[in-house]
């Protein structure tokens, strides 16, 4: 029973990623972070 858990729960992961990415949330987060990095060390 666990294993069949287990397996929905990484499907499910994967298959949100992967809409994740195809609407470009990848590229949003990524300057996100970015911006976030930037400010941190004081030069944005």
């Amino acid at each position: 029973m666990k294993r069949y858990i287990r397996v929905g729960l990484l499907s499910t992961g994967l298959i949100f990623t992967v809409i994740g990415v195809c609407r470009g949330e990848a590229i949003k987060v990524l300057m996100k972070a970015v911006k976030i990095c930037l400010e941190c060390i004081g030069v944005g």
